[in-house]
């Protein structure tokens, strides 16, 4: 929809870029020379705007690099942005300067928005970053606690499953990438709050709207602030539907407390803390005046929040692309279907997360995924002190963009980059990089599709466990057709849309046919 500006708005942006127009030829120029990364030509006020699409950011940077180098220095309006494209570069950032770049950039309009940066993926490295960091990685994703919710997971993908057969014996067409959704958000749910979000009607639905329209949003205020002085007009265009989907999950998210607290007859004050889920143990520190650091109600939301949107994101669209390029290469398909059934023999059941590490193959099939599709293409940093990168001198406060997606398809590192081809991850495989060379491209940060460093996405491994667990499932019980009936040669079309990660352009509607039914002997 285009927008019509009013008289006065016209003349209003007009006065605003003559300013910065006349800033930018009458700044004055630093009278130290500091040795920064290179940088290419740029134009007066936008800098390198002009370099880059709105659609593919990941892409974008990947034709820069590419043409330039793997280190640039960019300025974007009024944003500075270190533009990292390769692995030994990202290694100073995740490892050898870890501490220099464990920051990340405020987001944008954050004082505007109910919960600001009270979330955890956002929040500044200090005592509370740490604090949640901690609260993850010792009770939500913890090993007991993996261990804890490994039935509710598998309900999840059970219910998944059963809605396809429903839907396979009415030939129906699905789309898929709704239903995983779904399936992981509930997933989470459980995990955080021992509960269902989908248990209450279109609650689901309303999630998913809320997650897509976020994700839009987010790509179009992701160069962070670059109108500089003039950001109440980003704050006009895009700010206040930012406040509007913030205050529809403030909503829901305080509506899911209560619910909770009443359901819990809450006051865990005293009780052990092994029979307590996520949202208690956080309902249990914003109570107790002596814990060991005071959050806030919103900071439990925001929190919440940012748990919600990355768990449910990142794997449905890992499970997407997963699924969609084993349907393009049937032989891969195949493959992975033959190593289930040797697993499982004889015993007609639905395959379990317990069955994975006997499936290493299907293991590289979602590696491969990864690799190509990396669920946070770019990682996004921010320098916290003045420091160096191989000699270039790199100023405090500079936004760092690393490019996983363009670092996962280096020609340098990877045999036919573009190409799926998972046996590059077998350690048994001649041909590509085997299993050794893949371990220790993990620590040379070859790979690197959960990012690195203390900043390292904290739910990669119950991520893996669900989308593993998921994918088998999907290969193990369906044949799965491109479009209607009597077109079962098509292909999946993988063009990337639009977005901060890498959505499919295309909704992923499939027909299930079955091939085998785990629930025929219960019926």
């Amino acid at each position: 929809m285009a927008i019509i500006l009013s008289d006065a708005q016209y003349y209003l942006i007009l006065c605003c870029l003559s300013f910065l127009l006349l800033k930018y030829f009458f700044r004055k120029r630093p009278t130290n020379s500091r040795n920064l990364p290179p940088s290419p030509p740029a134009l007066p006020v936008i800098g390198h705007l002009h370099l880059l699409s709105s659609d593919h950011q990941a892409i974008s940077f990947l034709n820069l690099s590419t043409k330039h180098g793997p280190l640039l220095h960019l300025r974007l309006g009024a944003s500075r942005m270190l533009l990292v494209s390769s692995s030994s570069f990202a290694a100073q950032v995740f490892k050898a300067q870890d501490l220099s770049f464990a920051d990340r950039p405020a987001f944008a309009f954050a004082d505007e928005l109910p919960y600001g940066n009270s979330g955890f993926f956002g929040a500044e490295y200090g005592d509370y970053w740490k604090f949640m960091k901690k609260l993850c990685m010792t009770e939500l994703f913890a090993p007991r606690q993996l261990e804890r919710s490994r039935a509710s997971r598998q309900t999840e993908i059970a219910k998944f499953c059963g809605s396809m057969v429903e839907s396979a014996n009415r030939n129906e067409v699905v789309d898929v990438g709704a239903e995983l959704m779904k399936m992981t958000n509930n997933s989470t749910c459980k995990m955080v709050m021992s509960t269902s979000c989908s248990e209450k009607g279109d609650e689901a639905a309303r999630i998913r709207e809320m997650m897509i329209k976020t994700l839009q949003l987010a790509t179009k205020v992701s160069y962070g602030d670059v109108l500089g002085p003039f950001k109440r007009l980003g704050f006009w265009l895009y700010g206040t539907q930012l406040v509007h989907v913030s205050l529809k999950y403030d909503e829901l998210l305080e509506e899911m407390l209560k619910d909770h607290e009443k359901r819990q007859g809450w006051d865990h004050r005293d009780d052990d803390d092994d029979d307590l889920d996520l949202a208690d143990l956080l309902l249990k520190v914003y109570q107790d005046d002596k814990a060991e650091l005071k959050i806030t109600r919103t900071q439990i939301k925001a929190f919440l929040l940012d748990l919600f949107i990355g768990g449910t994101i990142s794997s449905t669209e890992t499970m997407q692309w997963t699924i969609a390029e084993l349907i393009n290469h049937p032989d891969v398909f195949s493959k992975v279907r033959q190593e289930i059934n040797s697993v499982l023999g004889s015993a007609c059941r639905l395959v379990e997360e317990t069955d994975i590490p006997s499936l290493p193959y299907l293991q590289a099939v979602v590696k491969e995924a990864l690799r190509l599709y990396p669920p946070s293409p770019v990682v996004i940093r921010k320098c916290r002190q003045n420091c160096k990168i191989k000699g270039f001198d790199i100023n405090q406060g500079t936004m760092v963009a690393i490019n996983v997606y363009a670092i996962m398809r280096d020609p340098e590192i990877w045999d036919n980059p573009n190409e799926f081809r998972p046996e590059r991850f077998l350690a048994s495989s001649n041909e590509g990089h085997d299993g050794l060379e893949y371990d220790q491209k993990e620590q040379n940060f070859n790979f690197v599709a959960f990012g690195g460093g203390r900043r390292r996405c904290p739910g990669s491994a119950v991520a893996l466990l669900l989308v593993n667990t998921a994918v088998a499932a999907m290969v193990q019980c369906f044949d799965w057709k491109v479009g209607k009936i009597g077109d079962d040669d098509a292909k999946v079309n993988v063009q990337i849309g639009a977005g901060i990660s890498l959505p499919m352009a295309s909704p992923l509607n499939l027909r299930p046919v079955i091939h085998f039914n785990p629930f025929a002997s219960s019926i």
